[in-house]
């Protein structure tokens, strides 16, 4: 079924094409925005697709506007998606005095608990609507699908891999949020959304997933931490990601970098690098 797709804005880019869409979505039952940079190899066929989950306070355009991806996209001729991270409108409940619950902080899960669950639909919306709509509807290989994210989009990005290994078949993030059972960003995320079923808690966290795995992803996962990273030591926890993925035989390589910090400088610095991962990978 066809899907009404609003172009918000277009703009060259790297000789392929940055488009911004808005969308109806049927999960969400709103409006939802989200980006797409299609490569100029994808006007002799269909391309790869990689998706980027951002993080907390972010949108739809941030990450293609700091980035710097497209242009190492058009070397290895991949489409990227950035969707938006949360509903949004007047409709859609906020904590107003939290920036890392509510608005633009959605965690990519589907809530359970009032009010958040009529509309915090994200996994839901990514995998089984914007995954669709971008297959019927751009020039893309169905079957080459990676994932990766930062921060609370990292997190995003390791859980839905984890969660629907049929759909994504790379995954790579930026200072992950690795084990949020155990910090305050997923404590208060999870309780609000899911409530006080843990278990509900442990199907969104990467650490618990892995360790219930066995090689799910056999050529690799790429984790980059900045070691000056203001949230590494109460928010990030990469060392029990690390463990989890020894216990599951999963190839990692998890590189920690002196100096950089949790921003766009330390993600545009090593993008190249994931870009490149996923190339191999989906190729």
């Amino acid at each position: 079924m066809s899907v009404a797709l609003e172009v918000l804005s277009e703009h060259k880019c790297f000789d392929g094409v940055q488009r911004f869409y808005q969308h109806d979505s049927r999960v969400i039952g709103l409006p939802m925005r989200f980006a797409v940079y299609t490569p100029p190899q994808a006007q002799q066929g269909p391309v790869p697709v990689l998706f980027y989950l951002a993080g907390l306070t972010c949108n739809e355009e941030t990450f293609i506007t700091k980035g710097g991806a497209q242009q190492f996209a058009a070397q290895h001729g991949i489409m990227l998606v950035a969707p938006d991270t949360s509903p949004r409108g007047s409709d859609v409940p906020d904590d107003k005095d939290s920036w890392d619950f509510g608005v633009a902080a959605g965690f990519y899960l589907d809530a359970t608990q009032e009010p958040w669950s009529k509309y915090y639909k994200m996994e839901s919306y990514i995998v089984d609507e914007l995954v669709s709509l971008v297959r019927s509807q751009f020039p893309v290989d169905a079957e080459k699908i990676g994932i990766f994210g930062h921060s609370m989009g990292g997190h995003g990005a390791l859980t839905l891999a984890l969660r629907h290994q049929d759909v994504f078949r790379s995954v790579s993030a930026f200072a992950p949020i690795c084990a949020p059972t155990r910090c305050p960003w997923g404590h208060k995320a999870f309780s609000g959304y899911l409530g006080d079923n843990r278990a509900a808690w442990e199907e969104h966290d990467a650490s618990i997933l892995m360790s219930r795995a066995n090689k799910p992803f056999p050529q690799g996962i790429l984790v980059d931490q900045g070691l000056a990273d203001n949230f590494l030591p109460e928010q990030l926890y990469p060392e029990a990601f690390e463990e989890a993925c020894q216990q599951a035989n999963q190839p990692l390589t998890l590189r920690r970098h002196e100096g950089y910090d949790h921003g766009y400088y330390f993600i545009s610095t090593f993008m190249e690098d994931h870009i490149k991962f996923h190339a191999e990978r989906l190729k």
